[in-house]
């Protein structure tokens, strides 16, 4: 079968971008022809045996998307017409999904969809938009979600084909990320404290306001360690300037390298359908402190992590202290940790 992935891809980084690939790498495996659409950046190129395609758009906030929208159908189109695609798979709502229906609209090759969260959670609720997006999976073969939390999401939307939805949930890759990585984040800054680490796009559903507030409550001295980025970089850091030892590295490409030298990771998230560098840490054979929201408590159960209410800077600060304090603890909960994951090691073709 030749199938064309439409959404982010390495050197993207995010939860999106890590499941195309592993998605894509057991396509190649099952003999499968992979082409991916992925938007535009720097180093862009094929891996392996996956041909990456990409567009122009234009890097201004509410026109990017648009004009990756329009080109992006252009140029599936001339994919599918070149290759003979049999199966179109949009990963996000919009634009890949929109592109993905319009171009199988004119095209007549189907098209599926996989919801990664924020597109439903936050994304969906545009009442404008709305008839748009409820076209997008009226029309999709099937409607892939990550989590049971996004799947009940989706099953609030009227005249939606309950039988077309299907759990397929995230992967990590073991030989990737594991304990027996040697951390090169103490010696690369030179850091002595513990480190708690985060790491995700820096956008408001990620919470990472209120992992900075925690760090100024917090009794114990330690180094936060923020690394992603994204439209809230500047204001974070901003936030953070009277607060000692927090770091931001930006966007990194060795997070499994970075990971083996905290003590444990933090997702404060206030909106969340899965998060995928919850496996990652695990992987690693860390502790994980979340937000009890969405797909997350699917994931971080009392023997892997502690959950926390969401927006809570205060109880987020004991718990890092309680974790920080009682080293055994975190000990015991990474072992756990790298047990559960084995769950998630391999990804599962949906069709």
């Amino acid at each position: 079968m030749k199938i064309v992935m439409i959404g982010k891809f390495p050197p993207h980084v995010g939860g999106i971008s890590s499941y195309v690939y592993e998605l894509s790498k057991k396509l190649i495996e099952n003999n499968d022809t992979v082409y991916v659409l992925t938007y535009p950046t720097d180093n862009l190129k094929n891996i392996g045996n996956i041909h990456v395609e990409t567009t122009k758009t234009i890097n201004i906030k509410g026109l990017r998307g648009l004009f990756f929208a329009f080109n992006g159908t252009l140029k599936l189109m001339s994919i599918i017409r070149d290759n003979n695609i049999d199966l179109i798979h949009a990963h996000f709502l919009s634009p890949p999904g929109l592109i993905a229906l319009l171009a199988s609209k004119i095209t007549k090759v189907p098209y599926c969809v996989t919801l990664h969260g924020s597109d439903i959670f936050i994304l969906y609720k545009n009442k404008l938009l709305q008839p748009l997006f409820k076209s997008i999976l009226q029309n999709a073969l099937a409607i892939f979600v990550v989590s049971e939390a996004v799947k009940k999401e989706v099953l609030k939307i009227e005249n939606i084909n309950w039988s077309k939805i299907q759990i397929t949930r995230n992967s990590v890759d073991l030989s990737r990320f594991n304990p027996n990585n040697k951390g090169i984040l103490k010696k690369e800054m030179g850091l002595t404290k513990p480190i708690i680490l985060f790491v995700g796009n820096l956008v408001p559903q990620k919470g990472v306001e209120y992992l900075i507030n925690a760090k100024k409550l917090m009794k114990n001295d330690c180094e936060l360690v923020i690394v992603g980025d994204g439209p809230l970089y500047n204001s974070l850091k901003d936030l953070s300037n009277d607060i000692k030892n927090i770091h931001f590295l930006g966007s990194r490409n060795d997070i499994e390298y970075l990971i083996p030298d905290s003590e444990f990771l933090v997702l404060p998230s206030i909106s969340e359908s899965f998060g995928i560098v919850l496996l990652e840490s695990m992987a690693c054979g860390k502790a994980v402190i979340a937000s009890n929201i969405g797909g997350i408590p699917e994931v971080v159960t009392e023997d892997v992590g502690i959950l926390v209410n969401p927006k809570d800077s205060q109880e987020l600060a004991e718990k890092m202290d309680y974790l920080l304090e009682n080293p055994n603890v975190s000990d015991a909960l990474g072992k756990n940790a790298l047990e559960k994951v084995k769950e998630y090691a391999e990804i599962k073709i949906p069709y």
